[in-house]
């Protein structure tokens, strides 16, 4: 057993039944161990959900600071922010449940939109909150009923407008 097998079956069991499926016991029974051979890899439940959302939100950097256009880069960040949050939704419910799980990448995302914000605001915490909550309000709730690719790409793209038209207001002020 590896660490990458202990997170690709912690990420399914929350997946298939959200924060409360994920013990490390229901894990450790996924896996066919016992929950103390889990601690070999993962301190505990916390230390688990950071090393989750390590690797769901990785590629939510990518790119950072490659370019001198913060608006494209805040819009591109949320973007995937947003795209992570919905493949996962459970992660991101179960994080919030366990602030101390907020750690990692989770942490960079927010100190470098932070970042990004105190150059074209003088609020940048301000806007870093309704730009996340955006996020997670339109992430978070359509995700748990969509079946089909279309719905999924409608919601999508009504997120992206959305985004546009609330840092179209930021460049505005």
């Amino acid at each position: 057993m590896t660490r990458d097998d202990i997170l690709t079956a912690a990420l399914t069991l929350l997946d298939e039944g959200g924060g409360q499926g994920l013990t490390m016991r229901s894990l450790a029974t996924r896996l066919g161990v016992t929950p103390m051979s889990l601690y070999h890899h993962v301190e505990d439940r916390a230390g688990l959900l950071r090393a989750l959302s390590d690797r769901v939100y990785a590629g939510v950097l990518e790119g950072a600071g490659e370019s001198a256009d913060r608006r494209s880069e805040i819009h591109a960040i949320l973007t995937r922010y947003h795209d992570a949050v919905r493949r996962h939704p459970q992660l991101t419910l179960a994080i919030f449940a366990s602030p101390e799980a907020f750690a990692g990448v989770t942490r960079q995302i927010t100190d470098r939109l932070t970042a990004l914000l105190e150059e074209v605001t003088t609020q940048p915490r301000l806007w870093r909150d309704i730009l996340i909550d955006h996020a997670h309000g339109s992430g978070l709730p359509p995700s748990a009923s969509l079946e089909r690719q279309e719905e999924a790409w409608t919601i999508q793209e009504q997120y992206r407008q959305s985004l546009d038209c609330l840092l179209d207001c930021l460049a505005a002020r």
